[in-house]
C-alpha cells in the first residue's frame, strides 16, 4: 500500500462531520427565522380608524370611527383596539379621516379640559377653514354703535367642529362655527358676544387643508 493510498482511506475526522451539521442547523434556523418575520408580518389585527375627522371633545362613538384589520406588529398595542374601548371616551386631539386611532389621543369624557361654543363671524370665512382646522378667534370690543376698537386674539387656539356659511346678501358672507376651544376661554368668550363684539376666524399659520 503505498502513503496516497493509506491518506484517501483515513477515515475522516469527527470534527468536519460536526461542521457540516452545524452548518445545516444554522441555515435551518435562518429559514425559520425568516419565515417567523414573515408570518408575523402578515397577522392583521382589528384597530379603529377615523371615520371622519375626528375632533377634541368628541365622543368616540361607532359613527365616527370604523374597524379595519391592519398588520401592525410590535406598535399593534398604541392603537385602540375593539376590546379597549370604553364608555365615554372622547378625543384629545384632532384625528384626521382615515387615521388610525392611537390610544395616546383617547381619553375620558370627565377629564376633558375643552368644551364646544357657536360663534359667528363677523367676516367672509377662508374656504379653506372646515372641520378639524386650527383657528384664532379674534375680538374687537363695541366701543358704540357701528364703532369697535382694536382687534385682539380671543382664543388663541382653537379646533373647528363644523362650519355653516352663509353666502348670502343678506349674511354678508358670513359664517357661523362650532369651535373647540380651552374650558378657560369660555367666559371670555360668552362675555365677548353678550357685549356685542365683533368676533372673526382666522386660520392659524399652515392650517390650510
Amino acid at each position: 500500500m503505498t502513503a496516497l493510498e493509506s491518506v484517501r482511506r483515513r477515515p475522516r475526522a469527527f470534527w468536519s462531520d460536526a461542521r457540516f451539521f452545524l452548518g445545516v442547523v444554522l441555515i435551518a434556523a435562518s429559514v425559520a427565522g425568516v419565515w417567523f418575520v414573515v408570518a408575523s408580518a402578515r397577522q392583521t389585527v382589528p384597530v379603529f380608524a377615523a371615520a371622519h375627522t375626528i375632533v377634541p371633545g368628541e365622543a368616540l362613538s361607532g359613527d365616527a370611527m370604523r374597524v379595519v384589520d391592519v398588520a401592525l406588529g410590535q406598535v399593534g398595542d398604541a392603537y385602540l383596539a375593539p376590546e379597549a374601548l370604553e364608555e365615554g371616551q372622547v378625543a384629545t386631539r384632532t384625528i384626521e379621516a382615515g387615521e388610525l386611532v392611537p390610544q395616546s389621543a383617547v381619553g375620558a369624557a370627565g377629564a376633558a379640559t375643552v368644551t364646544t361654543v357657536v360663534v359667528r363671524s363677523t367676516v367672509d370665512v377662508p374656504a379653506s377653514v372646515d372641520t378639524g382646522t386650527v383657528v384664532e378667534v379674534w375680538s374687537a370690543p363695541l366701543v358704540e354703535r357701528g364703532v369697535y376698537d382694536t382687534p385682539r386674539i380671543l382664543v388663541a387656539d382653537a379646533t373647528v367642529a363644523a362650519v355653516t356659511r352663509d353666502d348670502s346678501m343678506i349674511g354678508g358672507g358670513a359664517a357661523a362655527l362650532e369651535l373647540v376651544i380651552p374650558r378657560a376661554d369660555v367666559a371670555a368668550v360668552l362675555a365677548a358676544m353678550s357685549a356685542g363684539a365683533a368676533l372673526s376666524i382666522v386660520p392659524t399659520a399652515g392650517a390650510g387643508r
